[in-house]
């Protein structure tokens, strides 16, 4: 923990949707690093999250503006003269993508091509990471562990359009952000496909972890959609971990690191969605659940797993919590006071990096 936060201390980072639950989450992983953090991203769409907690906290300057808005978003990123940004801001939910398809293009391509845009005005040197998703990989529903080298795609829009920002970071990479011209234009950039990340602090809509929390707080069933899907189940601080330490090498080696990585649990680790809600149910110490399949609901990708073998090998990163950890660490975050949370999770980011 010490070398790694060490490195960010005092450091500038600018981060996208740190007002969302994995931005709220690096966020305060930043702040116990003692870096100098500015967040640009739309108000929090529920209340209660990570980021109204630590609001009272000031661990950062917050500035509320669409990242579709490219003059605000460049002149913040200039006037604060970022040494690492991290991009998380996106429309992240695949069953809202149907509702909303070219609004999540719009956000999650163009949004990135706007930040990228306004990073390559920068004249001094600056580490970007931009996260996409698990899901950019054509899915074909096999038990085959994905990896990076392979081909994207996305049945749905927001798979798709993930897909797509993967392509908008390679171009940037080869046009303005050239590892060959890096001495010229001192910029560096990487993406980060994780899996599905689970933790306290998120009360998003269409997520399993807060959905199964709302049905135990209510002694209502839970209502499962897909029990029988697979997914690469994370604690939130595996992937944050994984971003904090690619951004670092990659600041210090673009040559080498400036490429995608896969973050996930490890291969024999993967859990369906029914082991995963009995394990939750056995954790909070009661609760029901339900199948509500209906063979007419927009598609969902059946079968999910992640090669993490780049990672490992490049990065010296390792899952540290098991999927049925994850669960334990998250359920227990939800079972704390209100006014224990804040303090509580940075107590976990503590335990995590001391693992």
């Amino acid at each position: 923990m010490q070398d790694l936060f060490s490195y960010y201390k005092d450091k500038r980072v600018f981060i996208t949707g740190h007002t969302g639950f994995k931005g709220s989450w690096l966020m305060a992983c930043l702040h116990l690093a003692g870096a100098k953090i500015k967040g640009y991203a739309l108000t929090p769409e529920y209340e209660n999250g990570l980021f109204d907690l630590f609001k009272p906290l000031q661990i950062a300057e917050t500035i509320i503006a669409d990242i579709r808005d490219k003059q605000k978003l460049q002149k913040e990123i200039e006037s604060f003269q970022p040494d690492f940004i991290f991009h998380l801001a996106a429309q992240p939910l695949v069953r809202r993508s149907y509702q909303v398809p070219a609004e999540t293009f719009e956000i999650n391509v163009t949004g990135t091509a706007n930040l990228l845009e306004s990073a390559s005005k920068l004249k001094s040197k600056c580490t970007i990471l931009v996260i996409t998703t698990d899901k950019v990989y054509e899915n074909k529903e096999m038990d085959v562990l994905y990896k990076e080298e392979d081909t994207l795609g996305g049945y749905d829009p927001y798979s798709a359009s993930k897909a797509c920002t993967e392509l908008v970071i390679s171009s940037f990479r080869n046009s303005f952000f050239n590892v060959n011209k890096y001495e010229q234009h001192q910029k560096s950039i990487a993406s980060a496909r994780a899996g599905n990340v689970i933790g306290g602090g998120d009360w998003n809509n269409d997520r399993i972890i807060p959905d199964i929390i709302r049905s135990l707080q209510k002694n209502s069933n839970i209502e499962v959609r897909n029990p029988g899907a697979v997914r690469p189940w994370q604690h939130v601080l595996e992937p944050l971990s994984g971003y904090l330490q690619l951004a670092m090498l990659l600041d210090s080696d673009p040559l080498s690191f400036s490429k995608a990585y896969n973050f996930g649990p490890l291969p024999a680790d993967h859990l369906s969605v029914k082991e995963l809600v009995e394990d939750v149910i056995q954790t909070w110490g009661s609760g029901s659940w339900k199948d509500i399949s209906d063979p007419l609901q927009p598609h969902e990708a059946g079968l999910l797993k992640l090669d993490i073998g780049r990672a490992k090998k490049e990065l010296q990163w390792d899952p540290k919590l098991s999927a049925k950890e994850a669960i334990t660490w998250t359920i227990n975050w939800y079972k704390q006071p209100e006014n224990k949370k804040a303090g509580f999770s940075f107590q976990q980011i503590k335990d995590y990096f001391a693992l």
